[in-house]
């Protein structure tokens, strides 16, 4: 029984110390890499609406057949991600009685007569600033008569509302959204159109 317990000793001996030759070992045959820090910053789309002429308050005289200068300008700024550039113009219920314009090349109407046109502008584009108006002017109608502009009250003077609106282009890494999913994004009212 002696002799066994010392085999057995032995034996354990001799396990214990291959495990600790094999174990340190592999102690040496390890590593750790250099951390990698992910900061995920926040994005954004950015516009601007300017206009220069009509003075602070921009407003105009009509004469019948004349054109009238508006340079209603839109831009994205130069950080912003790739968007749907949109631009709304409101006409009041005479405005079509007394002038009329066109839009600028660029632009694609979104809804037959809805006034919301739209564009595409990438992050990658040189040109980021682009006119509304074609050749930045309203043209007053030859048919407008000084008795027609005498019968304008404060209320009820033709005017021309433009506003612009940005909508992300991309819904995921490869889907776009379509212009009219981009209008709702912006304007969720839009549902119908």
């Amino acid at each position: 029984m002696k002799k066994r317990t010392k085999m057995l000793t032995l034996a354990v001996s001799v396990v214990m110390v291959l495990v600790c030759i094999v174990g340190g070992t592999l102690a040496w045959l390890t590593a750790e890499s250099d951390e990698v820090v992910n900061t995920f910053t926040s994005s954004d789309i950015e516009i601007e609406l300017k206009e220069t002429k009509g003075g602070k308050r921009h407003e105009f005289k009509m004469v019948p057949g004349h054109t009238i200068d508006k340079d209603p300008v839109v831009t994205v700024t130069d950080s912003s991600e790739d968007c749907y550039l949109f631009v709304k113009l409101e006409k009041s219920n005479n405005f079509d009685e007394f002038l009329t314009y066109k839009m600028a090349e660029g632009w694609t109407e979104l809804t037959e007569g809805n006034g919301v046109y739209y564009r595409i502008v990438r992050r990658a584009d040189e040109v980021k600033s682009f006119s509304v108006l074609k050749d930045d002017q309203v043209v007053v109608e030859d048919e407008v008569t000084a008795e027609m502009m005498g019968a304008l009250t404060d209320a009820t003077r033709p005017t021309l509302t433009v506003t612009a609106y940005a909508s992300q282009l991309y819904k995921n890494n490869t889907e776009k959204f379509t212009p009219v999913e981009a209008w709702r994004n912006v304007n969720p009212a839009a549902a119908g159109n």
